[in-house]
């Protein structure tokens, strides 16, 4: 993986300002360690930062091309899984690689198909190719939204970058957030509604979206959406093709030139894909697996279950870990690591996130960087086959609300109640929710717990699970980790978001439809073990620490929080301490501890980032 950033200008000035096209791309060095490079032009420039993962010779960037009269240059973070079938593609056609790149691949395939070159990919990628014959920018990002790409236009300037953060380095771009940022962060946050980039003037390309700038203006579009369509195939069929697709996507994504791990929780998702991969590497010879998990410090001693975490994982880490036969390493975190991590995960993310659920990704990102470059993960899992809470709980189903942001009253009562009364935040997450319903393919025919159902997984694919995907880009990124998602692969989100709730539920079980596609890759009790959502510490030494470093902030006049929260309450909150966390006010893990972290973390943002508020 790798960062990107670009300055196109029409006044012809980038030449003569390198350097802030350089500054552009320094902030995420951590993207790409391995080796940096800059194109430019007066009209246009690109930087890149690299991570070597495939062909580390022939791969550096920005990589140019040209045919005739025609040159393109590309800067390009990600990777593309079936390349080497596209290569063949292509060299059938005439073209000659150079390389063993993706990079070039890529390139040439935008050369030969245009706009329609990505349709052709399956991979997780956000690029950029500037054509010098029509003074064109062509920007895309992948169908689920795996790699990030922010931009912005200000007065005859397109800018873009990997991350937030690289743009605010432009001169011409500032920390300015105005209503509707502050209520994406305060109200929404860490959600972030596809397109929004918080700070005014910074966009994000939403995902399965491409881009066109040129000196006539910029046209944004889709080239990939969801669709809703009949499902024709048989249970026994719809097995068979899951099992399929889950497999040629876990083998793919095992193609590298440095060392490939699995990130293992002992839950379904990661241990298919652990099983998958562990397959892969004893056909090719590869030696065992290397797999990681992450735990907590006395989480046996404080862990009480519930209806969202209801075992612990480490004892399933060791059993599938003991079958699979793979090398195991576990890492255990204790509260300070995740106090001492707070703000660099802020300053991964750009924004407040995940409290906790952040910080311990960033220190496990590190462990694991040590000896590895590139990890697969289960994410998507749940959202593709329905495996959260809110898919089976009636007073998610029946929210008319984002079904993972049920407690919107009890999260706003911790604000000043003029600034509640500026955002409007009922108002603002009421609209996003309308418009996201307003995008949901429907059948004809559906009945209202199906439509429900259809809406609900929507929702989870373009909404929830964008927050887990830009979580563990910008945590893993921060440690140089390559981390990817075969649950990701759009052929399988197109396959199964139209395969019937009754079938994805199959004999009532969550996600039966992947269990019983997964038969024989693992044992059946790890097979029908219960979601369990990646660990939060319930150590109550974390809520203390989070409790007096928002004391400090909340008896700190200078800080920029406390025009916009309610200290009182907050005060009062942390007086009833740790027992009092009831159910998360976000997802399934953000209790008060969480809430505190947040706030810390906005704090942070506001000074850090010399936010201004218009």
């Amino acid at each position: 993986m790798c960062g990107i950033a670009g300055w196109i200008s029409h006044q012809h000035v980038v030449k003569r300002f390198q350097d802030q096209l350089e500054s552009m791309a320094a902030p995420m060095t951590c993207r790409g360690p391995d080796g940096s490079g800059t194109w430019i032009t007066p009209e246009a420039g690109l930087a890149h930062r690299r991570l070597i993962v495939i062909d580390p010779e022939g791969g550096m960037q920005p990589m140019s091309r040209r045919q005739g009269a025609r040159t393109c240059t590309i800067v390009y973070n990600g990777e593309i899984y079936n390349f080497q079938e596209l290569r063949e593609e292509l060299t059938a056609l005439g073209y000659a690689f150079q390389s063993r790149s993706d990079t070039e691949v890529l390139l040439t395939a935008y050369m030969a198909w245009g706009s329609d070159a990505v349709q052709h990919l399956n991979g997780i990628y956000a690029f950029a190719i500037w054509d010098s014959l029509n003074h064109t920018l062509y920007l895309a990002r992948d169908r689920l939204g795996v790699k990030p790409l922010f931009y912005a236009e200000i007065d005859g300037n397109f800018l873009f970058a990997s991350e937030i953060k690289g743009l605010l380095a432009h001169p011409l771009v500032s920390p300015r957030v105005d209503r509707e940022g502050l209520a994406e962060v305060f109200a929404l946050g860490p959600q972030r509604t596809p397109g929004h980039g918080v700070f005014k003037d910074i966009l994000e390309l939403r995902a399965g979206y491409h881009l066109v700038h040129s000196p006539s203006g910029t046209s944004v579009r889709p080239y990939w959406s969801l669709n809703a369509a009949p499902h024709t195939d048989d249970f026994e069929t719809t097995v068979h093709i899951v099992r399929h697709l889950v497999e040629d996507a876990v083998t793919r994504q095992l193609v590298a030139d440095v060392p490939v791990v699995t990130l293992l929780s002992g839950g379904i998702d990661s241990s298919i894909v652990t099983a998958i991969a562990a397959q892969a590497f004893d056909r090719q010879g590869r030696g065992p697996v290397r797999t990681f998990s992450i735990d907590f410090k006395d989480m046996a001693r404080y862990f009480r279950a519930n209806g969202f975490q209801t075992n612990l994982d480490a004892p399933w880490v060791a059993r599938v870990s003991d079958y699979l036969g793979t090398q195991h390493t576990r890492v255990e975190l204790d509260t300070p690591d995740l106090d001492a991590h707070l703000l660099p995960a802020l300053r991964a993310r750009d924004l407040p996130g995940h409290a906790d659920v952040d910080t311990s990704l960033l220190v496990f990102a590190q462990h694991i960087q040590r000896e590895a470059t590139v990890g697969l993960s289960g994410e998507a899992a749940d959202e593709v086959f329905g495996g959260y809470p809110w898919f089976h709980r009636q007073d998610a189903l029946g929210a008319n609300t984002f079904p993972w942001a049920l407690r919107l009253a009890d999260r706003l009562s911790v604000l000043h109640r003029d600034f509640r009364a500026f955002l409007n935040a009922e108002q603002y997450v009421a609209m996003r929710y309308r418009e996201a319903l307003e995008e949901v393919p429907h059948l004809p025919d559906e009945s209202p717990g199906e439509r429900r159902l259809r809406e609900i997984s929507y929702l989870s694919l373009t909404r929830f699970l964008p927050t887990l995907l830009d979580r563990k880009d910008r945590m893993t990124m921060a440690a140089s980790l390559e981390v990817r998602v075969p649950f990701c692969d759009h052929r399988l989100v197109e396959y199964v978001f139209n395969v019937p709730w009754e079938w994805k539920n199959y004999q009532g079980v969550t996600k039966g439809l992947l269990r019983q596609a997964a038969t024989g890759w693992l044992p059946e009790a790890v097979l029908l073990r219960q979601k369990s959502p990646y660990p939060s510490t319930p150590n109550p030494t974390y809520f203390s620490a989070m409790a007096q470093r928002l004391l400090e902030v909340l008896h700190d006049k200078s800080s920029p929080l406390q025009p916009l929260i309610d200290a009182a309450y907050l005060e009062e909150l942390i007086r009833r301490g740790p027992v009092a966390e009831q159910i998360p006010w976000f997802g399934q893990l953000m209790g008060n501890a969480q809430l505190f972290a947040f706030l810390i973390q906005a704090d942070a943002w506001l000074r850090e980032y010399h936010v201004v508020l218009v």
